[in-house]
């Protein structure tokens, strides 16, 4: 049996699920069904080592997750921007070798049935290995609108060929098409060869492919990960692998599978796939809800309080409340762009910045000063660096500190400080096997990100 090799698709915003998820931090990268993050769950999902294909922002949370569980991927691709699904498998399958299977998965669905997928899969093997484009047709549980749709035809060999792909339809149209048996849910989940995805692609976009060889070849390895060139992957138009290849192949099969998926495209999709209590509620964090049914209330910090609510979503981070009627939770993508029009830091980011050693977040601020929150992961180092117009104040609160301060080197623990002059080289390390957890103090004429001069640094970066 030819190679499978998993295709972890993580280019998403996840902006339906705002202020939970943010661009910069999206909803595959966080923990919305269970203590494993989305892309974790996908990554587990079926043995192998996978290809990730992510963007610059979100390459070393990537990494780190992808760490967390012990899988050391084949490769992370780096798109220097967005240009949807096609070319990002066309790159992983110039990557791979021609008979290789690629299992191609988004990074944000829920499967919560993992042997039926598994299973699914393995009927599909035959189909792709004889020079199919498999997809894998979720049995609808409802007259879903917000999915698109796939008729399946004549029986082929472990699955059905594809008649013909629909769009989103309206709600008549998909109880129509529920109760005739004959349509499933497109998943946007594939298993075809290498050879044959690049062979129906140049049939119709030989460019999209030229221009994928190119950023490949004029791409450049940058520690554990590979970055595509930019001038030639900017120069692709952008499409989906269904609009580029699905829907105009001869080649198309789909395979049907009940294994309990969800893409939690929106609030009251995770509602319907979190666990309620007896009153329909989901109820997550700091929240007491009285008299109230059918809502999704989370907290990430502060309480929150619910009264005689219904068929609410309230999401309460440190920055940001949201309060929305399932009904219209659809509509949570027009928040963003509203506040990305207004150049709102909210549209983007949260109070919690990450970097590739771990992460920081501001507890106060003023006039010369800022308070912070610092997260060194086990085994990570910030830059060693200086800063001309601040000092800094340390106070280690859990964990060990190796610190380096101009000529010297030493250790604190835990309830220990030292101070950092402007203008001192210096380095923050964490040695040990546990996060460390620091208060940072910074004072001086300025304290922007950007007063940071790097003298060494273990990823690269020139940026913040």
């Amino acid at each position: 049996m030819a190679e499978i090799i998993p295709v972890i698709l993580s280019g998403g915003a996840g902006t339906r699920l705002w202020p939970l998820s943010r661009e910069l931090r999206p909803k595959q990268l966080l923990p919305l069904t269970s203590e494993s993050t989305l892309l974790q769950d996908t990554a587990g999902r079926i043995p192998g080592r996978p290809m990730v294909v992510c963007n610059q922002e979100h390459r070393f949370i990537v990494a780190e997750q992808l760490r967390e569980i012990g899988l050391e991927p084949r490769a992370i691709v780096i798109e220097p921007m967005g240009r949807n699904t096609a070319p990002a498998v066309a790159v992983a399958a110039l990557l791979a070798e021609p008979d290789a299977l690629l299992l191609v998965m988004p990074s944000d669905h829920q499967v919560r049935d993992t042997d039926a997928f598994r299973a699914a899969v393995a009927k599909a093997v035959p189909l792709a290995e004889a020079g199919m484009l498999v997809t894998f047709g979720i049995q609808p549980t409802d007259p879903n609108t917000g999915y698109g749709y796939i008729r399946r035809g004549q029986p082929v060999e472990g699955g059905f060929a594809v008649e013909r792909f629909v769009e989103k339809p309206d709600r008549a149209t998909a109880k129509a098409y529920l109760a005739s048996g004959e349509y499933l849910w497109n998943g946007g989940i594939f298993l075809f060869s290498a050879q044959t995805y690049l062979t129906e692609l140049s049939k119709r976009l030989p460019a999209m492919v030229d221009q994928c060889r190119a950023a490949l070849a004029e791409g450049a390895s940058d520690l554990f990960f590979f970055r595509l060139a930019d001038a030639p992957f900017a120069a692709i138009t952008g499409e989906s692998i269904d609009y580029a290849v699905m829907e105009h192949t001869d080649r198309a099969a789909v395979v049907p599978v009940d294994m309990g998926w969800s893409d939690i495209g929106s609030w009251s999709a995770l509602w319907a796939e979190s666990p309620q209590d007896a009153d329909g509620n989901v109820l997550l964090g700091d929240v007491i809800a009285s008299n109230s049914r059918n809502a999704y209330i989370r907290s990430e910090g502060r309480l929150v309080a619910a009264i005689g609510v219904q068929d609410l979503v309230i999401v309460a981070t440190e920055d940001a409340v949201l309060v929305a009627d399932k009904a219209h939770d659809q509509d949570v993508k027009k928040i963003v762009e509203t506040l990305k029009a207004a150049n709102r830091p909210e549209a983007t980011q949260g109070i919690r910045t990450w970097r590739p050693w771990g992460w920081f977040q501001t507890i106060d601020e003023g006039y010369r000063f800022r308070v912070k929150h610092i997260q060194v992961n086990p085994g990570s180092k910030l830059s060693l660096q200086k800063h001309w117009h601040r000092s800094e104040h340390w106070v280690v609160v859990t964990g060990t500190a190796l610190v380096t301060c101009g000529t010297e080197t030493f250790t604190l623990r835990e309830n220990e400080s030292t101070f950092i002059p402007a203008g001192t080289i210096h380095r923050l390390e964490n040695p040990g096997r546990v996060p460390l957890r620091m208060i940072e103090v910074q004072s001086g004429e300025y304290v922007g990100e950007d007063d940071i001069v790097r003298i060494e640094d273990d990823y690269g970066r020139s940026e913040a």
